[in-house]
């Protein structure tokens, strides 16, 4: 009796196409998730290896005074005054035209002493890195768009493999096995688990860091994103600017120590304040505060000074609408700094199972291949006793 040809139907189109695609993707995919990993705890392993700048005294001096002391290092451009008393000031230093960012100070606000921030061999490890992820180390107009057709691909291997994990007869008995790693199996079985089953936890978490980091590789889909939100995603520069007013004089101006008054009482909580200095003749104070008893450690409160402490402009980010709000966390919800060091640690595993994922699929495609190799058949055949193929 002749064996009924299986048909080629939609799990067996979409089994093969997570395959081909896993494979043909792979190296990249590696590479990409890899990086990432390596890439959700940089602060952390940095400030870990980083000097201690001792901090002591009971006096705290005037923020002027700090600054007048940077002045000799360069033009002295903003300061990030920590909620926490016993900590050192960060003032950010432009030593020279070509250092547009500003170099990072740390003050001793009791005795003025400071640390310049020093580049370490961890600052070009993680910047290796951070090109690996975005652009594989090419030009970024030749490794953007290939890291986001990756990326693409990496989206449909993770939905396509959430189906395929649900067997085609779905009851209990059936989907338990896929829950679970069995340790007590041999290699073969095991390698199968942990592509399966560890794919199946990570995918949500996968599904989010792609959906946010194609905002990276392709404007059309930031422009997509952008049209869906209802709001710019990624909105450099589109901000409303300020200048200061014509008619302050320079008796008018308010003393730092006023304009940190000032702040505190217009966002009255604990939390870190970052003043960015007026830059030129018409500039004004813009302050971001972090609220340390927040939902998210991300997310600021803006305030703008002119410079005799002025009110122009409050924004508070819970009182902004949820599409505003969930397009300028894009980033924080791409690398898991939403949440803080909770939600880092939910990435960086899931990154993990990321990467072991073309490594585990290669080798169940292999031990698949094995099996199809045709026995040996040039074995004497007994007599009388027929061959059925």
């Amino acid at each position: 009796m002749k064996n009924k040809k299986k048909k080629y139907g939609f799990r067996k189109l979409l089994n093969d196409l997570h395959l081909w695609l896993g494979l043909g993707s792979g190296i990249i995919l590696f590479l990409v998730c890899l990086s990432g990993t390596v890439l959700t705890f940089e602060k952390e392993i940095k400030s870990f290896f980083a000097k201690d700048f001792q901090v002591s005294g009971t006096k705290v001096m005037k923020i002027e005074t700090l600054a007048e002391a940077l002045q000799k290092e360069g033009e002295v451009s903003s300061v990030s005054i920590p909620a926490e008393a016993g900590k050192a000031y960060e003032f950010r230093v432009k030593t020279s035209p070509e250092d547009r960012r500003g170099t990072t100070f740390y003050v001793d606000p009791y005795t003025g002493e400071y640390l310049q921030s020093k580049k370490s061999s961890l600052d070009g490890f993680f910047m290796w890195n951070f090109r690996m992820h975005r652009w594989l180390l090419l030009d970024s107009a030749i490794g953007r768009p290939i890291v986001g057709i990756a990326t693409i691909i990496f989206l449909f291997l993770a939905l396509s493999g959430v189906v395929l994990w649900f067997p085609k007869k779905l009851k209990w008995k059936n989907m338990k096995s896929g829950f679970k790693i069995k340790t007590s199996a041999n290699w073969k079985r095991i390698n199968h688990d942990l592509h399966n089953t560890l794919g199946f936890y990570a995918c949500i978490f996968l599904v989010i860091m792609t959906l946010t980091g194609l905002f990276w590789s392709f404007e059309w889909y930031r422009e997509a994103g952008s049209s869906v939100l209802g709001t710019k995603v990624f909105n450099r520069g589109g901000a409303p600017s300020f200048i200061s007013n014509d008619n302050i004089g320079a008796g008018d101006e308010a003393s730092l120590a006023s304009i940190c008054s000032i702040s505190s009482e217009e966002l009255n909580y604990d939390g870190t304040t970052t003043i960015s200095f007026p830059s030129g003749e018409d500039g004004v104070y813009n302050i971001r505060k972090t609220n340390d008893n927040g939902w998210s450690p991300v997310t600021t409160d803006q305030l703008v000074l002119d410079r005799d402490g002025t009110v122009l402009n409050k924004e508070i980010f819970s009182e902004k609408p949820l599409n505003v709000q969930i397009a300028s966390l894009i980033k924080p919800i791409h690398t898991g700094e939403i949440f803080g060091t909770f939600s880092k640690i939910i990435y960086f595993l899931a990154c993990l199972i990321a990467t072991s994922l073309p490594i585990t699929g290669t080798l169940i495609w292999l031990n698949k291949m094995k099996k199809k190799k045709p026995k040996n058949r040039n074995k004497k055949q007994e007599p009388g006793v027929k061959t059925v193929f």
